[in-house]
């Protein structure tokens, strides 16, 4: 069975009449991890209600395409500045992304490391809670501080806290091009001084990131600007190696390949960790030492992607690796694609702490009470 409610006051009804947990869906082309019940789609929660160019502002329905969302944008020279991914090309799925889905991962690209992720430009949301309970938070303009920061608390909550109904978003202008620095021949601790000296350069790079032997390095604005910076950052990291430009065509296809992980799409396991860029090294070493893999790094080093062309139980073995890895030595690690059945032996999410498991729990109980929705996505938990 499944529910396809076509406005809020449909899906607030439907959700009040459940007994049984749903999965919560969007346009389906992220299929992170397992959770169990009948589909409840969002995708009939369409439609951009206000959009003011001069405000940098937009409100939509949160099953709005995200493709429907981005032309509108591109007409007045605007854009989604945390520049979401696209994971149809890494799970070969044919839906349509949606805001809500994207608000729901908190999903970010390669610009994050200069502007910010999904969560820092969402402005507001509307959603139903497990009770259904119409709830709303934050506004539709950018100064809206109004009680508790529920909008932050929904951004990367995977559908587990409530459905989403609305958003409200930041967005910002194109920049009137762009260019890629591209230092060649690097290994990876080479590539994170590089990346860093980048970053803590005046020269505003936008992408920092390195893949079989060459480093990124994104600069954008006004042309004239570009160049200045182009040429001063060459000459910078001089030190590093030979260096190339990707002019504007040629740098944006780069990014968006960055931006989707497209190297890693034939791949059947993809993991991404978060981790300090100066735990790179050993944590390069020990995953080498017991498992051949293939790495991407995105936002200077703080962001990770392994994959390898691997079996059910070896996918098990290496995500439970690189899950206590982090645990160890700090950040998390979330597996994002492996073949069917690793996932009722291993967790999609890195394991909470005692003390952090305790209060994602407590939060669950309070906006979804009887365990409605995407149960067990991001942890395990008795349907009530």
């Amino acid at each position: 069975m499944s529910y396809h409610p076509k406005s809020e006051a449909e899906l607030a009804e439907i959700v009040a009449g459940l007994d049984a947990p749903v999965h919560l869906q969007g346009g389906g082309t992220r299929p992170i991890g397992r959770c169990g019940g009948d589909v409840l789609s969002l995708a009939g929660l369409s439609g951009v209600s206000l959009y003011e160019p001069g405000a940098l502002t937009l409100v939509a329905g949160a099953g709005t395409p995200v493709s429907e969302v981005e032309l509108l944008l591109a007409k007045e020279g605007q854009r989604l500045a945390f520049e979401p991914m696209d994971h149809r090309a890494l799970f070969g799925t044919k839906g349509e992304p949606t805001l809500g889905g994207l608000v729901s991962a908190n999903v970010s690209g390669p610009r994050r490391i200069a502007v910010g992720a999904c969560r820092d430009f969402t402005l507001g949301v509307r959603f139903v809670d497990g009770t259904g309970r119409v709830l709303k938070n934050g506004g539709r303009v950018m100064k809206n501080v109004t009680g508790y920061d529920l909008v932050k608390l929904m951004s990367g909550s995977f559908g587990t806290l409530g459905a989403l109904t609305e958003v409200s978003l930041k967005v910002l202008p194109v920049p009137e091009t762009e260019a890629t620095l591209v230092i060649h021949n690097q290994g990876a601790a080479r590539a994170v001084e590089a990346m860093s000296a980048a970053l803590g350069s005046p020269y505003e790079v936008t992408g920092a990131a390195h893949a079989d032997g060459a480093t990124c390095l994104r600069l954008e604005g006004f042309a004239a600007s570009v160049d200045y910076r182009f040429d001063a950052l060459t000459k910078s990291l001089a030190r590093f190696g030979e260096i190339t430009r990707l002019e504007a065509e040629a740098s944006a296809e780069n990014w968006a390949g960055i931006r989707d992980v497209r190297a890693f799409a034939v791949r059947s396991f993809v993991a991404k960790l978060s981790i300090q860029p100066s735990a790179l090294p050993a944590l390069y070493a020990a995953v080498s030492e017991r498992f051949e893999v293939e790495k991407l790094l995105d936002w200077g080093g703080g962001l990770v992607w392994i994959a390898a062309d691997i079996d059910e139980q070896t996918a098990v073995t290496l995500q439970a690796f690189l899950q206590d890895y982090c645990l160890e030595n700090g950040g998390h690690a979330t597996l994002i694609k492996a073949p069917e059945g690793a996932y009722e032996h291993v967790s999609a999410f890195q394991p909470e702490a005692a003390g952090v498991a305790r209060l994602s729990a407590a939060l669950r109980d309070k906006f979804d009470p009887k365990a409605l929705f995407n149960t067990g996505l991001m942890t395990k938990r008795e349907v009530r």
